[in-house]
């Protein structure tokens, strides 16, 4: 009979809290004591042993407290689109509770694609009541590591290719469910830009690449979020791991920006005691396993945090001060969450996580082909709608690695269309994916899947319709945690298929999900195309709600979708590029990632950055500027007014790319510096106003080792998209 572990702590911890509450002399169990005093406190209290012991894992995802003194230990869940199902005390495997059914949240693109960022606040509230409702101090996400590549297995669990955008969309979310009394542990410090050696390759990274790219949206989420806690990345940073990388977590992440919370390990991404020890680690989880799945058999105390560090203190070789940075660190961390008066009961399946869960899908879904106005579909205006396409039946998720999700009912694309379209719509699956493991996926026999595609293109020829329903799912090298994808075409003959059916019917609208972009030869022959990265729970109501036009689509791309995979920027460097020669990974391109090389190179896309249509049409007006020139310290407020000329009501996104013509060092042509969603009744028109500070105008000096603004004309840029600028104003700095 298994022991349920978890109530075990409690009960054990409990009577020492009561204790040392009814105590005034315990300032670290007064909930209203400031947070630095209590840490004082507790600190001064402490044995050394008590110390090691809350600076590593206790069991697959808790950290100790120290129940002598009534401090509470820290519970993990793994995100960040819900709380992952519970797994054993002691290994990978899932506990069988039958209460840990939660909400599916979309992925991270999905809400990077909303642009919207009241969203993404309702987003982390959401999600952290269900964290906080199952008993968890510490949601391990969001994400902002930067879509370097298209083939990266994680891309789904971050927020696209722009560091501005990445970090404008995790900041609310961060604060809302901190605000809860869940800390976020934004993932991956740094530069875990592939999973194909990730445990062993070494990113040999430019200064200013490092800066400009692939940093400020940590920075943003750290000094602008109060970020409580961050996880290290498994690659190696300078021939150092992430994880116990003193120039990493030391100097830039504490010393340079402030950061107060703690760093925590990836598991099993701590390898050597001394690095860790000094190089800035200060939770230490899931050691000696291979980050999700093997187990070892030693023990908790052998991890380099444990007895190894403990040797060290005491036989003087490594400072106290050390130890007890580590210890303040994960106390703060403690008393912000599960020591916490103010965090929240929470909640679990609520309507309202369902309904925020259904909006932010809706909002994230991107309309990129539209031709002659095939959607939205009218009821009625079809008799036979044929659904082709394996993911129509997917359950979205399962699969991907430690964002999988065990959910309490899911709408799939195939029922959503039928609640609204009913007995008009028929089912064929086209193509079978298998099922969404790790790897070693058995496929269908050759005639089984040739079956499945000529019954697609049977009963296509009795269709007026075809929604095919595909793209990437969770599966192991799709979109999937330690694999990255082998191809940047569509798998399981997506598209031999598509182009098949388009040969039968010429009315196919097709319906993708995925993380990451893809190729898309067939775009010319079919008449819409609608992207939906992973929609969660309500993934077919969303999508049923863009087709029938109950909800006017206003997603816009968080990364560029190219023609080719030869025609990205770390692409046009070979392989040491990516995945890398000898686990050594160059980035060549430095601070071309995404559009910035493509528009800068001259390198015509498939679907431009920022891109997504609607079913409205929106005018742009003429820029006013509050002044024409600013000092390289002051500020500058630009407004324009934007009306909804079409005949529904709409929300567009106004990007505002700005442009440094001429610099001392090679610049983009225009990057994105800030974005507007609105909200616009046919014939309305909302003033749209916009800050020019120094940040938007910076680079990174390789010279002077800083950002810098430089003196003389820039320019604004107000976009639809990144190629399609709708109004200009021009400026200059002194």
């Amino acid at each position: 009979m298994k022991k349920n572990y978890y109530l075990t702590i409690m009960l054990l911890v409990f009577p020492f809290t009561l204790s040392a509450q009814n105590n005034s002399k315990f300032t670290f169990s007064n909930p209203d004591a400031p947070i630095e005093a209590r840490v004082k406190d507790a600190l001064s209290r402490m044995t050394l042993h008590e110390k090691i012991k809350i600076l590593h894992a206790q069991s697959k995802f808790t950290s100790a407290g120290v129940p002598r003194l009534g401090i509470r230990q820290l519970n993990y869940g793994d995100g960040p689109h819900g709380v992952r199902a519970e797994v054993d005390w002691n290994s990978w495997n899932t506990a069988g509770w039958t209460n840990d059914s939660i909400v599916a949240f979309p992925s991270l693109t999905c809400l990077a694609a909303t642009w919207n960022r009241d969203l993404s606040s309702r987003y982390g509230h959401a999600v952290s009541e269900e964290f906080a409702f199952r008993g968890k101090d510490i949601l391990l996400g969001p994400g902002t590591t930067i879509a370097r590549t298209p083939l990266n297995g994680r891309g789904f669990e971050y927020m696209g290719e722009d560091p501005y955008l990445a970090g404008e969309m995790a900041l609310p979310y961060i604060i809302a469910a901190q605000k809860n009394g869940v800390a976020c542990c934004l993932k991956h410090f740094a530069l875990n830009n592939q999973e194909t050696d990730r445990f062993s390759v070494n990113v040999n990274v430019g200064e200013r690449a490092l800066r400009e790219i692939y940093l400020p949206a940590f920075k943003k989420c750290v000094q602008k979020g109060g970020l409580w806690t961050i996880m290290g990345s498994y690659n190696k940073w300078n021939n150092v791991y992430a994880c116990q990388n003193d120039s990493l977590l030391n100097k830039i992440l504490k010393q340079e920006w402030g950061f107060d919370g703690a760093v925590v390990s990836d598991w099993g991404g701590a390898t050597d005691t001394w690095q860790v020890a000094l190089g800035g680690l200060d939770i230490e989880m899931g050691t000696f396993t291979n980050g999700k799945t093997t187990d070892s058999s030693l023990g908790y105390n052998t991890y380099n945090l444990a007895d190894p560090f403990e040797t060290l203190i005491k036989e003087g070789k490594i400072p106290m001060s050390v130890l007890d940075d580590k210890v303040s660190r994960v106390l703060r961390t403690i008393f912000r969450t599960s020591m916490n008066k103010s965090k929240v009961v929470g909640s679990q399946c609520s309507e309202e996580h369902y309904a925020t869960c259904l909006k932010i899908g809706e909002e994230g879904i991107v309309l990129l082909k539209n031709e002659k106005n095939i959607l939205p579909l009218k009821k009625g205006t079809y008799r036979n709608i044929l659904v082709v396409g394996d993911n129509a039946v997917r359950n979205m998720s399962e699969g991907g690695g430690s964002s999988e999700l065990k959910t309490l009912k899911d709408v799939s694309p195939l029922e959503g269309l039928r609640a609204v379209y009913g007995d008009c719509v028929d089912f064929a699956r086209g193509y079978y994916a298998g099922r969404p493991l790790y790897d070693n996926v058995e496929p269908l026999t050759a005639d089984s899947l040739l079956f499945l595609k000529n019954e697609a293109l049977e009963k296509a020829k009795k269709a007026d319709l075809i929604i095919f329903i595909g793209g990437l799912n969770k599966n192991c090298r799709q979109d999937c945690e330690n694999s990255d994808r082998m191809s940047y075409d569509l798998s399981y003959g997506q598209n031999d298929l598509i182009g098949e059916l388009a040969k039968v019917q010429k009315n196919i609208i097709v319906v993708t999900y995925g993380g990451n972009a893809f190729a898309t030869p067939w775009i010319n022959s079919v008449k819409g195309m609608l992207h939906c990265w992973y929609l969660g729970s309500m993934s077919g109501e969303a999508l049923a709600n863009i087709i029938s036009g109950k909800v006017c689509p206003s997603g816009k791309l968080p990364i560029i979708f190219a023609k080719r995979l030869s025609d990205y920027g770390f692409a046009h460097y070979g392989k040491r590029a990516y995945p890398g020669i000898d686990k050594q990974v160059y980035y060549d391109e430095g601070i071309f990632v995404g559009y910035r090389w493509f528009n800068t190179k001259g390198v015509k896309p498939q679907f431009p950055f920022g891109f997504g249509l609607s079913y409205t049409s929106f005018k742009y007006g003429k820029p006013t500027l509050s002044s024409k020139q600013i000092s390289s310290d002051g500020t500058l407020t630009i407004s324009l007014p934007v009306t909804n000329t079409g005949k529904v009501e709409g929300k567009e996104i106004v990007e505002l790319f700005i442009s440094d013509p001429v610099a001392s060092e090679e610049r983009p042509t225009k990057e994105l510096k800030d974005f507007q969603k609105i909200s616009l009744k046919p014939g309305e028109t909302k003033n749209v106003c916009f800050t020019i500070t120094p940040e938007h105008l910076q680079f990174w000096s390789t010279a002077n080792h800083s950002f810098i603004v430089e003196p003389g004309i820039f320019k604004a840029y107000f976009c639809s998209n990144e190629s399609d600028i709708r109004a200009t104003a021009v400026f200059v700095v002194r």
